[in-house]
């Protein structure tokens, strides 16, 4: 039987170890992420996807933009390891460079969306006055599908980089605000944002100190499914023939130009369409991952 003031003392010391760092939770966080073997080959691929696109000029066999009629659908050969299109052009070149556009849009619609939803949520949720007016404007914006909204943007604008950007953008704005909105609704209800306010706290601080923290992890994972969604918006305006100008190698201009030949030469799609659905399938699985991670309603279920 041991002694009772050394039983307590044990127990004393274990209830007043300090709280985990923010090292060592990030450290037990990416080990559950990569505790299965989706998230360790989704992690995988999508690294390998962003490396090819950081080195495309280094790992690509030729010009991606150089027409050349005499090497017409020639077969896969040391220069052209997956052949060329109806143009001449280098098929693999075509896909490695690719996957910068892709990147590009993908990466850049989920910051600036996540960043400008982020303040309009923000404001919208807070700040009761001009709640109705945004959420209405959000609410009209979010009425017309975004694809018919991206197709007129760029109508208006003409094709380039940056207006299919632009376009691919605007359209998710919206789902980040309603997002945030809801997180700031709630949080602004809890008793220490109450005492905040009654003590006469500056709202820039309740805001960056109380509100702001808590739609952090929610707008990570919302970061993921804009990334995808993105990627898959460009590809579909660019098959539609709405999106980046032929001369821009990207996978959807490459479906687009492959489909009238797919009989004859599958290869033409089917190289682009496995690299966007391996990019979208990791992008999503990830996504999945830290929803799991992130949500407490799930880790509870887990």
């Amino acid at each position: 039987m041991g002694h009772p003031l050394r039983n307590d003392a044990a127990e004393f010391d274990t209830a007043v170890q300090p709280p985990e760092s923010r090292a060592g939770l990030g450290l037990r966080m990416l080990r559950q992420m990569f505790s299965s073997w989706p998230s360790v080959v989704a992690a995988a691929i999508l690294i390998a996807i962003v490396l090819t696109a950081l080195f495309a000029p280094l790992l690509s066999t030729a010009d991606p933009v150089a027409i050349s009629p005499a090497e017409r659908f020639a077969l896969s050969s040391d220069l052209h390891p997956l052949g060329t299109d109806a143009f001449g052009r280098d098929i693999y070149s075509r896909v490695v460079h690719g996957a910068r556009v892709s990147l590009i849009v993908g990466a850049g619609a989920a910051l600036v969306s996540v960043s400008l939803g982020l303040v309009i949520g923000v404001v919208a949720g807070y700040f009761r006055a001009v709640d109705s007016v945004i959420m209405r404007t959000m609410d009209g914006i979010m009425a017309i599908p975004s694809i018919l909204l991206a197709i007129a943007l760029i109508s208006l604008t003409g094709a380039s980089l940056m207006t299919v950007l632009v376009a691919i953008t605007v359209p998710e704005i919206p789902r980040v605000v309603r997002l945030v909105r809801s997180v700031i609704l709630n949080v602004r209800s809890e008793a220490y944002v109450e005492a905040a306010v009654t003590l006469g706290s500056p709202v820039w601080r309740i805001l960056l100190r109380h509100m702001v923290p808590n739609t952090v992890a929610p707008l990570i994972v919302q970061g993921t499914f804009v990334f995808a969604s993105a990627i898959l918006t460009e590809a579909t305006l660019s098959f539609l023939g709405a999106g980046l100008p032929t001369e821009i190698p990207s996978w959807g201009n490459m479906m687009s130009e492959g489909r009238m030949y797919f009989q004859l030469y599958p290869g033409l799609v089917l190289y682009p369409g496995i690299a966007l659905a391996l990019t979208l399938l990791s992008v999503n699985i990830l996504g999945d991952v830290l929803r799991d991670l992130l949500d407490p309603k799930m880790a509870k279920r887990a």
